[in-house]
């Protein structure tokens, strides 16, 4: 068991590194459990999909796909075209996950877009091992998910609940997040350079083929712009 290993005081720190993500991952787990309710989904399938598929976006897509009797393949690629974004921003996560030993696989399968906004600052405190601390973020994450989810299918299923504009949830959670990183950070040219690519390939490609476009641009601009900055600093 990886707890054994685990202080109070690394624990006590990542819950506390993890609190801005509890309000917004039990509100949007609450709204998908309600709306899995909704399709006719019990409890077992809320506890199973939060606990095993862990992605907001995708379990709320998954909903339709469940009550509309989607076909495997459409399942399959209807997950890559949602998730698609996580090739993008996990990549710079490769370098610090490489030698996370036992915790690694847990890690990868538990970065999530507000797990990935706190732990790509590189903050760890000097008395916490930056694996034990990543991994207890990602894990009281995913706790608020699961327990959120869970509640909302309960919930649905004893009271009356309209599930028009859940799905905006997912929406709000992400404007957070942005709002939390430009707040906590000088450096706005990342931030900037995802509005400016995201409203470029809004207006050229439409709303239902912007994103992929979009991420492969952020992608290139920051990619130059890092080879600027190691320019410079050699």
């Amino acid at each position: 068991m990886v707890w054994i290993t685990l202080n109070n005081k690394i624990i006590k720190y990542a819950f506390l590194k993890s609190l801005p993500v509890l309000a917004g991952y039990i509100v949007l787990g609450i709204g998908f459990g309600i709306l899995l309710r909704s399709a006719g989904y019990g409890v077992l399938w809320a506890l199973a999909m939060s606990a095993l598929i862990y992605a907001g976006s995708m379990q709320y897509v998954g909903v339709g796909l469940l009550a509309g009797g989607a076909s495997v393949i459409e399942t399959i690629l209807t997950t890559l075209m949602v998730n698609a974004r996580h090739l993008f921003y996990s990549i710079s996560m490769v370098d610090s996950y490489r030698d996370a030993g036992k915790y690694k696989p847990y890690l990868i399968f538990a970065l999530t877009d507000e797990t990935y906004s706190l732990l790509c600052d590189g903050n760890v405190p000097e008395e916490c091992s930056a694996e034990e601390y990543w991994f207890l973020v990602s894990f009281f994450n995913q706790c608020y998910w699961v327990t959120g989810c869970v509640a909302g299918n309960i919930l649905g299923s004893a009271l009356p609940f309209s599930t028009a504009g859940i799905e905006f949830s997912m929406t709000a959670l992400f404007i957070s997040s942005f709002t939390e990183q430009w707040l906590t950070h000088k450096d706005h040219i990342p931030a900037c350079t995802g509005l400016f690519s995201a409203f470029l390939c809004l207006v050229v490609f439409g709303s239902e083929h912007f994103l992929i476009p979009s991420m492969l641009l952020i992608t290139f601009i920051l990619t130059l712009l890092r080879k600027k900055e190691e320019a410079r600093s050699e």
